[in-house]
């Protein structure tokens, strides 16, 4: 197969996504045809066994399009932010298949994600629900949905605040119905799947906005459990 820098190659490539950053994740194959992705299966992966699933789930995927994992091209993977284990995990597969085959990798942002499924008429306000009574948010403009402006993670009162003026987008319904309640602009989304993935993954790749395997890193947005009981015994 042509390396994927040669814009001849591209009908000729294999893409594999994945996103564990949540309770439940899936992975993507799809294959480029013509310059557009043509999505073959998307495979669901139960919560909670990420680390056994994966590297078994992309092997038989593989296989039951007939392709091996010399025939992948590019990855793409959701970074987060989300479940610390889920995204280590998936990371770490994604990086050990990419350093084997030396194949490019696109990290796509969940909330970049929720950002471009939704209305790319007028900037947005992605918004995931992050517990704790808390938000994950990024700021998107209309004409460039995949660089925020900001991502950070909110009180949901600074949420409410945040979200005056501005179109929210979320797939959570309880980030619709705190922000509904409290008047703002609100469109719920479908929760961006590994799908998603490959398609803002391919766009990235095509582009040529990849990151290697040693930059390759979750994107947490908040500190990690042991990270804050860390700071508090300090």
């Amino acid at each position: 197969m042509r390396a994927l820098s040669d814009p001849a190659s591209h009908s000729d490539m294999i893409l594999l996504a994945t996103d564990t950053s949540g309770k439940h994740g899936s992975i993507a194959l799809a294959q480029v045809q013509k310059d557009a992705l043509e999505m073959l299966e998307v495979v669901p992966l139960a919560g909670g066994t990420f680390s056994a699933q994966l590297v078994p789930q992309i092997s038989a995927l593989l296989a039951k399009h007939g392709f091996r994992k010399q025939d992948i091209a590019g990855f793409a993977v959701a970074s987060g932010p989300g479940s610390f284990t889920g995204l280590r995990v998936g990371l770490a597969a994604i990086k050990a298949l990419a350093e084997i085959l030396k194949k490019p990798i696109a990290a796509v942002s969940l909330l970049e994600a929720v950002a471009r499924s939704a209305n790319p008429l007028r900037p947005v306000l992605a918004a995931l629900d992050a517990g704790r009574e808390e938000v994950y948010v990024g700021e998107y403009q209309a004409e460039d949905a995949a660089t925020p402006l900001a991502e950070g993670l909110l009180t949901r009162e600074q949420f409410l605040v945040k979200g005056r003026g501005i179109t929210v987008a979320t797939p959570d319904r309880t980030i619709v119905d705190l922000a509904r309640q409290a008047g703002l602009s609100v469109e719920e989304i479908s929760r961006p799947t590994s799908a998603a993935i490959a398609q803002f993954g391919w766009e990235k790749i095509r582009s040529g906005n990849t990151v290697s395997v040693e930059q390759l890193d979750a994107n947490y947005i908040r500190r990690s459990d042991a990270e804050i009981f860390s700071k508090r015994s300090q």
